[in-house]
This record gives structure tokens, sequence and C-alpha cells, in this order.
């Protein structure tokens, strides 16, 4: 069996598999075949492939022969279209992209995406969402200590004493405690907001200050993903996030609901009352954004305050985004080849069945399938 690892699009710097898990492929008897130049943004040559078994071919030579495709993002329409029976493996985004999903399916290809994979214990071991967004949370607080014009941490100097800067995450999910901890290390004073009480303890132990508003809805059915408030509680809500963002310096924000717009937490009454020189930066851009104002992929400055509107944070550190990400999917795919290194797809499985989006000729994702109907 022949699994293809793609170049990614020109926008991405990140490659599905370094040669380091590459090799460990190899050795459960499967080929692997890169494409070439598919590791040069994550600081790998053709020839570190190269040493440790795999063979560098081109997207067409990977596209005709393989069983199993790598792709980060689905392949543009400059690329050679996967085959009826191939199985394609990446980060899709099908709640999104519900059209492509249903064109794949059309022609009959097996798609998982890793992002839909329940949220499980059995499951942390494949999971890029988390694994990713633990770097977006640490590049997001130091892009914005290089952009805020003051210290983060507080300074006693003979010419007068520094004051910490304020930093407010909204959200405490993956990239949001990792988020607390780079900015307490800085020297941050940090402050929290989560509708999820659930998350207090473990804001607290990284030394943050939580937010606390009653009357958020139950998340304990949700997969561990966010759900949709009440109107009472986004009142509530906002009221509180008020009083805190006009004393922040930096705010980030990283609340986002699969298949949904992303809630807007900051409102044009908040931004007015934001200092100026302060920084937002929203990592929810591409759906949306946490502000009315966010513009993805964009740094603007709007009334004195600097907003960054960036959900590829984990692309500005390819190599070690590459690492986490290719072992999530080494993790994934000891699912689906047996010992043999021959292809074993058991829908029995809880993760197989839930990463998987098309398969045999279908849409079987459920939540896919609504959005198609609608």
């Amino acid at each position: 069996m022949i699994v293809g690892i793609l170049k990614e699009l020109s926008f991405e710097t990140r490659v599905s598999m370094l040669p380091e898990t590459v090799s460990a492929l190899i050795k459960k008897n499967v080929e692997v075949w890169v494409e070439r130049g598919a590791g040069e943004k994550a600081s790998c040559a053709d020839s570190d492939y190269v040493s440790v078994g795999a063979s560098i071919k081109s997207a067409v030579e990977i596209f005709q022969s393989s069983t199993i495709i790598l792709s980060i993002h689905p392949p543009d329409e400059t690329s050679p279209s996967p085959n009826p029976s191939q199985i394609i493996i990446g980060v899709f985004q099908p709640l999104y992209n519900g059209p492509l999903m249903d064109q794949w399916a059309k022609k009959n290809i097996t798609t998982f995406s890793l992002d839909m994979l329940p949220r499980t214990t059995r499951a942390q071991s494949m999971d890029v969402l988390s694994s990713q967004a633990n770097i977006a949370g640490y590049k997001a607080v130091l892009h914005a200590a290089n952009i805020f014009p003051k210290y983060f941490p507080m300074f006693m100097t003979a010419a007068g004493s520094i004051a910490p800067a304020k930093v407010l995450i909204l959200g405490a999910g993956v990239a949001g405690l990792q988020a607390i901890a780079t900015a307490k290390r800085l020297g941050a004073v940090v402050e929290v907001f989560d509708t999820r009480p659930a998350v207090k303890e473990e804001v607290m132990s990284l030394g943050a200050k939580f937010i606390e508003v009653d009357g958020a809805a139950d998340v304990s059915k949700a997969g561990g993903y966010a759900v949709e408030q009440t109107e009472e509680y986004k009142q509530k809500q906002q009221q509180k996030i008020t009083e805190a963002i006009a004393k922040a310096d930096i705010v980030i924000t990283t609340a986002q609901i699969p298949g949904k717009k992303a809630p807007l937490l900051i409102t044009d009454e908040m931004l007015a009352q934001m200092k100026k020189g302060s920084v937002i930066m929203d990592l929810a851009s591409a759906t949306g954004g946490n502000t009315n104002v966010t513009k993805n992929n964009e740094t603007f400055l709007h009334n004195g305050v600097t907003i960054v509107g960036n959900s590829s944070l984990q692309s500005t550190m390819p190599s070690d985004a590459s690492k986490m990400y290719g072992k999530n999917v080494l993790n994934f795919l000891q699912l689906i080849i047996d010992k043999e290194g021959k292809l074993n797809l058991n829908f029995e499985d809880d993760l197989v069945k839930g990463a998987c989006i098309t398969h045999g000729g279908e849409v079987l994702n459920s939540r896919v399938k609504e959005i198609l109907t609608d």
C-alpha cells in the first residue's frame, strides 16, 4: 500500500508528516511517496525523506497510485483530482465545505477529516485541533507582545515603575489555556472568560483570574465543542466582558462554534471603550471573528486599537506544528492500517466512523448531511 504526502497550497507552511514520522510509517510495511518540495517550508529537504526510505514523486504520480493521500487542506482546482475509491485524510472543515464533500462523495472518494474526530479520551493522541491550537495560543501572546507598545512584566526602575500588562482571554480551550500560561510567563496579569464553569479550576491553576457568568448552557453533550448560549446569558456575558475589556491591554479571542459563524464577543461599544494602543488577537477570524470589524488574515488599526485577524498562527511555527500534526495522523492511520501494512477500514470503531465524511459514494456524516439538505 502507498501513502502519498502532498505539498500544501502556497499559503500553508506545514506538511502532513515530517521524515521522523514517515520513518515510523515505513516500519509498518507501508510505502510512502512524498511530493517534491513538500517539506521545504517546514525545514525538511527531499533528501531528508529519502534518507528514511520514502520516495519523491510528482503530484500526478501520487494521485495516480496512492491508496491514501495526506493533505492538510483540500487540494485546489489546479491539482489533480483524487481517483474513485482513493482515501484522502486532512483537516477539511466539512461543516463549511459541504459542497466539496458532496462532490467527493459522488466521485466515490473516502474522506476522513480529523477535525471531526469525537473529543474523547481515546482520541486525544489524534486530536489535530488541540495540537495546533496549543501552538496558536502560544504564538498569539508572543505576536501581541511584539505589537503592544509597552512591557508585559512589571518593572521597578530608577526612572519609575512600569505596571504589568493586563491580558484578557476569551475562551479557555486548548489555545486559551496555552495563552494563559504564556502570558503569565511573560509577567502579565491575566483574566479569563469561558462559558464552561468546569474550566475555572484549570484557569486558576495557571495563575489567572476566572470571570464567572451564571446561567451557561450545558455543554456536556456537545462532544467537547462550544455550543450556542441563550440571549439572557449573552447579555450577562457582555456586561462582564465590557467591564473587563475596558481595563485590558491585550485581548485574545478564541471562541468558535463548529459549522456556525463565530460568536460576537466584542461589540462596537466595547471596542470604543478600549484603551489606545491595546491589541486584539482574534483567532476566530476564519469564521467571521469575535468582533464585528475583524478581517481574516489582516492586521489594522481601529480607533487606536490594533486588531489582528489570524486563524493560522500554527503555520508560523511549521516545524513543530508539522511534527505534532504528523504524529496525530500516524496515530489515526494505525486505526485503518493493520500490522501487515494493509488497509482495514473498521467502521465499528467510533473514531473511524466519527472522522469519516464520505464513503461508498455518499456523505456519511450526519451533520454534513444536514447542511447539504438545508
